[in-house]
């Protein structure tokens, strides 16, 4: 080879390089609301949801939707496309887009502490797979939670992980015995018991995902959040200038809906990195 050709070779693979790097950038966009402006960028690991949000944006989808759910000391809501040409005092909430995303949870990287954006979506009942909704989002208040407070929510979280894990294992006899034709009341209920619990507590051991991790400790102690939402509803997103703006709109004053009395409305949503 050449050095000439070398060279241009060596070009080459410095340029797609770096169009590989730039693709795993997250994305910036603004959220100009009649309260001020709202700065937030999206994380490249939740790959489905930026692109979906970025879509939307780009199309214009949300501009004059409102915050139709606000909650202080909690969080804002937006996206519901019904909200644009809503009369005052009408609940909200119910519009899509006719589709929905797949979870993206990458916890405990990112997890709901203050100032994130996330995906709304229907309850486990009708949603059992805990898909977001197409076009709703929520932005992240939050409060201040003690370490008494989160230690009681490890062990709540591990009582449900303890129920569904034991569960799962039952469910799975149910299956065995029914292959062999045999029915799983006749058996020894202790013994069988026994056999599952110690399968259960098993996988506990190794399993931390109802653990706090110390940095998520950190956030709640000093900044706030809401941690019991934790690996419940996918986080794609995060404020980086604007949360005097979030503050200003969970203040307002609210409906027995808590949508806002005033209208406070997404003016215009752009990229702009």
């Amino acid at each position: 080879m050449s050095k000439k050709a070398f060279i241009i070779l060596v070009a080459v693979m410095l340029v797609l390089a770096s169009c590989a790097v730039k693709k795993e950038t997250a994305s910036v966009v603004c959220l100009e609301t009649n309260y001020g402006k709202i700065t937030v960028k999206l994380y490249p690991e939740t790959s489905k949801h930026k692109k979906n949000f970025l879509k939307l944006v780009r199309n214009g989808f949300y501009n004059g939707v409102l915050f139709h759910r606000v909650i202080a000391n909690f969080m804002i809501q937006a996206g519901d496309p019904v909200s644009k040409k809503a009369e005052a005092g009408v609940l909200l909430g119910s519009g899509d887009v006719g589709y929905t995303i797949p979870a993206e949870f990458v916890y405990p990287k990112y997890y709901h502490k203050r100032g994130v954006l996330a995906a709304a979506r229907e309850g486990d009942s009708v949603n059992p797979l805990r898909a977001s909704s197409g076009c709703q989002f929520y932005i992240v208040q939050g409060r201040i939670y003690s370490d008494e407070q989160l230690d009681k929510m490890e062990k709540d979280k591990l009582k449900k992980l303890e129920i569904k894990l034991y569960q799962k294992y039952l469910n799975a006899k149910q299956e065995e015995m029914k292959k062999y034709g045999l029915d799983i009341n006749q058996g020894n209920s202790t013994e069988l018991n026994d056999e599952i619990m110690k399968k259960v507590q098993q996988q506990l051991k190794t399993d931390a995902s109802y653990k706090f991790t110390q940095q998520q400790r950190t956030d709640y102690n000093i900044n706030g959040g809401t941690p019991h939402l934790d690996g419940e509803y996918t986080v794609f997103g995060e404020v980086i200038e604007g949360m005097d703006v979030v503050e200003k709109i969970s203040g307002v004053q609210v409906d027995e809906n808590n949508r806002p009395i005033d209208d406070v409305k997404v003016i215009k949503a752009e990229i702009v990195k």
